[in-house]
Protein backbone atom coordinates (compact mmCIF):
# COMPACT_ATOMS: atom_id res chain seq x y z
CA UNK A 1 0.00 0.00 0.00
CA UNK A 2 1.41 3.37 -0.98
CA UNK A 3 1.87 6.23 1.47
CA UNK A 4 -0.83 8.23 -0.29
CA UNK A 5 -3.36 5.39 -0.04
CA UNK A 6 -2.48 4.85 3.60
CA UNK A 7 -2.88 8.55 4.44
CA UNK A 8 -6.19 8.73 2.59
CA UNK A 9 -7.56 5.72 4.47
CA UNK A 10 -6.38 7.19 7.76
CA UNK A 11 -7.94 10.58 6.99
CA UNK A 12 -11.30 8.87 6.37
CA UNK A 13 -11.11 7.37 9.88
CA UNK A 14 -10.24 10.65 11.65
CA UNK A 15 -13.76 11.36 12.95
CA UNK A 16 -14.31 7.80 14.14
CA UNK A 17 -10.90 7.65 15.83
CA UNK A 18 -11.46 10.98 17.60
CA UNK A 19 -14.82 9.74 18.89
CA UNK A 20 -13.29 6.48 20.07
CA UNK A 21 -10.45 8.32 21.82
CA UNK A 22 -12.96 10.52 23.66
CA UNK A 23 -14.97 7.44 24.69
CA UNK A 24 -11.82 5.93 26.18
CA UNK A 25 -10.51 9.03 27.98
CA UNK A 26 -13.67 11.07 28.74
CA UNK A 27 -11.50 14.20 28.48
CA UNK A 28 -11.00 16.45 25.43
CA UNK A 29 -7.29 17.11 25.93
CA UNK A 30 -6.45 13.49 26.72
CA UNK A 31 -8.52 12.40 23.70
CA UNK A 32 -6.57 14.74 21.42
CA UNK A 33 -3.28 13.42 22.79
CA UNK A 34 -4.42 9.82 22.33
CA UNK A 35 -5.51 10.50 18.75
CA UNK A 36 -2.21 12.21 17.97
CA UNK A 37 -0.18 9.36 19.44
CA UNK A 38 -2.28 6.86 17.44
CA UNK A 39 -1.74 8.80 14.21
CA UNK A 40 2.01 8.94 14.86
CA UNK A 41 2.28 5.23 15.59
CA UNK A 42 0.10 4.27 12.62
CA UNK A 43 2.20 6.39 10.26
CA UNK A 44 5.53 5.13 11.59
CA UNK A 45 4.38 1.49 11.49
CA UNK A 46 2.46 1.55 8.20
CA UNK A 47 4.83 -1.09 6.83
CA UNK A 48 3.41 -3.53 9.40
CA UNK A 49 -0.14 -3.18 8.04
CA UNK A 50 -1.05 -6.10 5.82
CA UNK A 51 -3.19 -5.12 2.82
CA UNK A 52 -6.43 -7.05 2.65
CA UNK A 53 -7.01 -6.85 6.40
CA UNK A 54 -9.33 -4.50 8.26
CA UNK A 55 -7.60 -1.10 8.39
CA UNK A 56 -10.13 0.40 10.80
CA UNK A 57 -9.70 -2.45 13.29
CA UNK A 58 -5.91 -2.11 13.00
CA UNK A 59 -6.09 1.61 13.91
CA UNK A 60 -8.58 0.99 16.74
CA UNK A 61 -6.29 -1.70 18.16
CA UNK A 62 -3.34 0.69 18.12
CA UNK A 63 -5.41 3.31 19.95
CA UNK A 64 -6.76 0.86 22.51
CA UNK A 65 -3.29 -0.51 23.25
CA UNK A 66 -1.84 2.99 23.69
CA UNK A 67 -4.67 3.84 26.08
CA UNK A 68 -4.14 0.67 28.12
CA UNK A 69 -0.37 1.22 28.32
CA UNK A 70 -0.83 4.84 29.43
CA UNK A 71 -3.37 3.77 32.04
CA UNK A 72 -0.98 1.16 33.44
CA UNK A 73 1.84 3.72 33.59
CA UNK A 74 -0.42 6.13 35.46
CA UNK A 75 -1.37 3.45 37.99
CA UNK A 76 2.27 2.48 38.57
CA UNK A 77 3.22 6.14 38.99
CA UNK A 78 0.70 6.46 41.85
CA UNK A 79 2.02 3.39 43.68
CA UNK A 80 4.14 4.10 46.76
CA UNK A 81 7.05 1.77 47.40
CA UNK A 82 8.77 2.01 50.76
CA UNK A 83 11.98 0.06 51.16
CA UNK A 84 12.64 1.07 54.76
CA UNK A 85 12.82 -1.50 57.50
CA UNK A 86 10.19 0.28 59.57
CA UNK A 87 7.07 -0.37 57.51
CA UNK A 88 4.87 0.49 60.46
CA UNK A 89 5.15 4.21 59.59
CA UNK A 90 3.11 3.74 56.43
CA UNK A 91 0.52 1.52 58.06
CA UNK A 92 0.20 3.42 61.33
CA UNK A 93 -2.59 5.82 60.29
CA UNK A 94 -4.01 8.36 62.67
CA UNK A 95 -5.62 7.77 66.03
CA UNK A 96 -8.73 9.76 65.17
CA UNK A 97 -12.08 8.08 64.81
CA UNK A 98 -14.30 9.00 61.90
CA UNK A 99 -17.60 10.53 62.82
CA UNK A 100 -20.48 10.83 60.39
CA UNK A 101 -22.79 12.84 62.62
CA UNK A 102 -22.73 15.86 60.32
CA UNK A 103 -23.75 13.88 57.26
CA UNK A 104 -26.38 11.96 59.25
CA UNK A 105 -27.97 15.21 60.43
CA UNK A 106 -27.87 16.63 56.91
CA UNK A 107 -29.55 13.51 55.50
CA UNK A 108 -32.33 13.79 58.10
CA UNK A 109 -32.84 17.43 57.16
CA UNK A 110 -32.90 16.59 53.45
CA UNK A 111 -35.39 13.78 54.04
CA UNK A 112 -37.57 16.21 55.97
CA UNK A 113 -37.41 18.64 53.05
CA UNK A 114 -38.41 15.89 50.60
CA UNK A 115 -41.32 14.91 52.86
CA UNK A 116 -42.51 18.53 52.95
CA UNK A 117 -42.92 18.59 49.15
CA UNK A 118 -46.40 18.47 47.65
CA UNK A 119 -47.45 14.87 47.00
CA UNK A 120 -47.92 15.52 43.28
CA UNK A 121 -44.21 16.25 42.82
CA UNK A 122 -42.82 14.24 45.73
CA UNK A 123 -44.02 10.81 44.56
CA UNK A 124 -42.44 10.96 41.06
CA UNK A 125 -39.25 12.46 42.53
CA UNK A 126 -38.88 9.74 45.19
CA UNK A 127 -39.56 7.00 42.63
CA UNK A 128 -36.94 8.48 40.29
CA UNK A 129 -34.47 8.77 43.19
CA UNK A 130 -35.08 5.09 44.00
CA UNK A 131 -34.06 4.16 40.44
CA UNK A 132 -37.30 3.96 38.49
CA UNK A 133 -37.12 5.10 34.89
CA UNK A 134 -39.37 7.93 33.69
CA UNK A 135 -41.59 5.56 31.70
CA UNK A 136 -42.00 3.19 34.66
CA UNK A 137 -43.06 6.09 36.88
CA UNK A 138 -45.51 7.28 34.24
CA UNK A 139 -47.01 3.80 33.98
CA UNK A 140 -47.32 3.30 37.76
CA UNK A 141 -48.86 6.73 38.40
CA UNK A 142 -50.97 6.74 35.22
CA UNK A 143 -49.48 10.03 34.08
CA UNK A 144 -48.10 11.21 30.74
CA UNK A 145 -44.32 10.95 30.39
CA UNK A 146 -43.88 14.70 30.00
CA UNK A 147 -45.83 15.35 33.19
CA UNK A 148 -43.58 12.98 35.13
CA UNK A 149 -40.46 14.69 33.80
CA UNK A 150 -41.75 18.16 34.63
CA UNK A 151 -42.83 17.14 38.14
CA UNK A 152 -39.39 15.70 38.85
CA UNK A 153 -37.86 18.93 37.53
CA UNK A 154 -40.10 21.03 39.79
CA UNK A 155 -39.29 18.82 42.79
CA UNK A 156 -35.56 19.28 42.18
CA UNK A 157 -36.02 23.01 41.82
CA UNK A 158 -38.07 23.22 45.03
CA UNK A 159 -35.50 21.17 46.94
CA UNK A 160 -32.68 23.33 45.62
CA UNK A 161 -34.52 26.45 46.81
CA UNK A 162 -35.14 24.88 50.23
CA UNK A 163 -31.47 23.91 50.59
CA UNK A 164 -30.34 27.40 49.54
CA UNK A 165 -32.75 28.99 52.04
CA UNK A 166 -31.71 26.65 54.84
CA UNK A 167 -27.95 26.52 54.28
CA UNK A 168 -27.40 29.68 52.28
CA UNK A 169 -25.92 29.71 48.79
CA UNK A 170 -23.75 26.59 48.70
CA UNK A 171 -21.76 27.75 45.66
CA UNK A 172 -20.94 31.03 47.39
CA UNK A 173 -19.78 29.18 50.50
CA UNK A 174 -17.46 27.00 48.39
CA UNK A 175 -15.72 30.03 46.87
CA UNK A 176 -14.93 31.42 50.33
CA UNK A 177 -13.12 28.27 51.46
Amino acid sequence: MSTLEFNTKFDLLTTALRSFSYNLTKNDEDAKDLYQETAFRAMTNRDKFRPGTNFKAWCYTIMKNIFINNYRKKIKRNTILDSTDNDFYINSGSNSVSNQAGSNIMMKELNRMVESLDVSIKDPFVMHFEGFKYQEIADKLNLPLGTVKSRIFFARKALKDMVNNYYGDINLARTRI
